[in-house]
């Protein structure tokens, strides 16, 4: 049971960009970090850690800042802190977690191996780096502590996994899209332009595919909903709008799915109608 990993990088518009994929039977996944003004933000996944230190390593460094806890963000916190030195930063909800040896299941540490702990420092609404000033938005949804930072100076912006992909299909159990639409909504009320996401990379038009994404959440919201006021359940819901099954649901035993989107929206129905 061997993972094959890649490693790739790329400077756009003076950001350093690190690729590092892992696949394994047939199943490809892949995860960046970005480097600008002495800021390295997220560290990949402690299973790419061999393929990330000679780019780190690189790389004139100050600081490091996290958009959330997940182990494929945060796998190689711990070798940036004990060997090269550098502080880390992140959302303070989830400080106390990262100090630990984390829990996740089994096909995650086989794709993102087993992060070691670090100490990281609490963020506020904003941080400095050497020429410019960065807002801290919190942007919930995926994880509880997401975040997103903008820097002012280059208005360039970096959403973690507030993005991925434009028309999601599955999500983790504990997702909430309704939330996901929140923090895109936020997001888009300020003035950026470039957008850096930590799996899709660039993104071309980033404010435009931004826009998209929500979009489509809330016509897929609508139709949820409309669909549940017809007396259908979640699984028929799911098999009327997601007919297509995908491989994650069955490897991850259900952790990822889509009946997750459906359940997070009509939760968050039922909340607002009661």
């Amino acid at each position: 049971m061997l993972l094959r990993t890649n490693f790739m990088q790329q400077s756009i518009n003076g950001v350093q960009i690190g690729k590092g994929s892992v696949a394994f039977q047939g199943v490809k996944l892949s995860v960046h970090c970005f480097v600008v003004d002495g800021v390295l933000i997220d560290t990949g996944s402690k299973s790419l850690e061999h393929e990330f230190k000679p780019f780190f390593k690189q790389q004139d460094l100050d600081q490091v800042v996290i958009t959330h806890f997940h182990e494929d963000h945060t796998g190689c916190a711990a070798f940036l802190q004990n060997e090269l030195q550098l502080p880390i930063y992140m959302n303070d909800i989830m400080l106390d977690y990262c100090k630990k040896k984390p829990d996740y299941p089994m096909y995650r540490k086989l794709f993102w191996g087993k992060r070691n702990p670090f100490h990281a420092n609490a963020m506020g609404s904003t941080f400095s780096s050497r020429n410019a000033i960065w807002d801290v938005i919190h942007t919930p949804g995926h994880a509880i502590d997401h975040l997103a930072f903008l820097n002012r100076e280059t208005g360039q912006l970096f959403t973690g996994d507030l993005y991925c992909q434009e028309k999601t299909k599955v999500a983790l159990r504990e997702e909430s899209i309704p939330t996901i639409m929140d923090s895109l909504k936020k997001v888009l009320t300020y003035d950026f332009g470039d957008v850096f996401c930590c799996h899709a990379g660039f993104l071309k038009d980033g404010r435009v595919a931004l826009k998209r994404k929500l979009d489509y959440l809330i016509e897929l919201q609508s139709k949820t909903i409309n669909l549940y006021e017809d007396g259908l359940t979640t699984q028929q819901i799911c098999n009327q709008l997601f007919p297509k099954k995908y491989p994650i649901t069955y490897f991850s035993l259900g952790e990822w799915g889509a009946s997750h989107i459906i359940n997070s929206i009509i939760r968050e129905y039922r909340k607002a109608t009661e």
